[in-house]
């Protein structure tokens, strides 16, 4: 950790210079995509995770975006910047975006991993990226105070964005064995919720696709696959694939009183989500088009999904 903190951050000859902020699961699997073409500076708050970082080709710099004070020595360092990290756990504004954007160069290229919970419940209707945002719960309206705080600074610093809207990531590590070990219901048909997807390792690389196609104004994609399915449709293709129960169905007045809150929210919004921008301008391939591709792999014990 020592000598993370020691380097000169800004002699860094050679390949471009790039920040993460937020280096968890999507994080790590973006690093293997990034480190031939970039030197990449990956910010922790956790000293102990320093070794995990370098080991996978970064350079790890301790700072904590919830200590303005702390991201000083990140002034500047990095014109390209990949924005993973959520943001705090209360309230309605995004303060540790805002305090990022104090510290970034001018003219910087910027990807932000948001969320489709910024769009609310749509009543399963099929939207794009020009439907007005809802988002119905504290954690979405802070996602949308982040974007709009990142495109007032991308028009104020001529830089250029590009937001994700990224529904539920999936991947073989983190499909809903638990719950369907432990018999937790879901939605009765006529309550179920149309739910959206995007497989780990796709989303990794829509990141780096966004990083080479970068426009001014905050463009705003779609990260999600093709699937179109219900929630409880979902848990059964998971149940069936490992050969476990598929889940009871009980109606929404009856599920409220058995599953968290935050579960419950999950499952009070439904929409589904068109990815022909994503396609289009990006120009995106996905290698897991629909949940039941990568099942399929899994099951089939096919190398490749992760």
């Amino acid at each position: 950790m020592k000598n993370s903190l020691i380097q000169p951050l800004h002699k860094a000859p050679g390949l471009p210079r790039l920040l993460i902020l937020g280096c968890g699961d999507v994080g790590m699997r973006l690093l293997p995509l990034l480190r031939s073409r970039f030197r990449v500076f990956a910010v922790t708050s956790r000293p102990e995770r320093c070794a995990e970082l370098r080991a996978a080709g970064a350079i790890p710099v301790v700072a904590d975006l919830d200590d303005r004070a702390s991201l000083r020595r990140l002034a500047g360092l990095a014109p390209w910047v990949v924005h993973l990290a959520p943001p705090q756990a209360s309230g309605l504004l995004d303060r540790r975006t805002r305090n990022l954007t104090a510290i970034l160069p001018e003219r910087a290229r910027l990807v932000y991993v948001s969320t489709s919970g910024v769009y609310g419940d749509c009543g399963g209707e099929k939207i794009d990226e020009t439907r007005t945002p809802a988002p119905s719960n504290a954690r979405a309206r802070r996602r949308l105070d982040a974007e709009t705080v990142l495109r007032a600074w991308g028009a104020r610093r001529t830089a250029r964005l590009a937001i994700l809207r990224v529904p539920g990531i999936y991947a073989a590590d983190r499909l809903p064995l638990k719950r369907l070990r432990e018999g937790t219901p879901a939605l009765a048909e006529p309550d179920d919720v149309h739910t959206n997807h995007i497989h780990a390792d796709d989303l990794a690389r829509i990141v780096l696709r966004a990083l080479w196609r970068l426009k001014g104004g905050g463009r705003l994609y779609h990260a999600s696959d093709d699937s179109d399915m219900k929630m409880a449709a979902y848990f059964d293709a998971v149940a069936d694939a490992f050969g476990l129960p598929r889940p009871p169905r009980l109606p929404r007045e009856e599920l409220r009183h058995v599953v968290t809150p935050m579960l419950l929210s999950f499952m009070s919004e439904s929409r589904r989500m068109d990815n022909t921008r994503l396609k289009r301008e990006l120009g995106v391939r996905l290698c897991y088009p629909r949940v039941a591709d990568a099942l399929q792999m899994l099951t089939d014990g096919t190398p490749g999904i992760s």
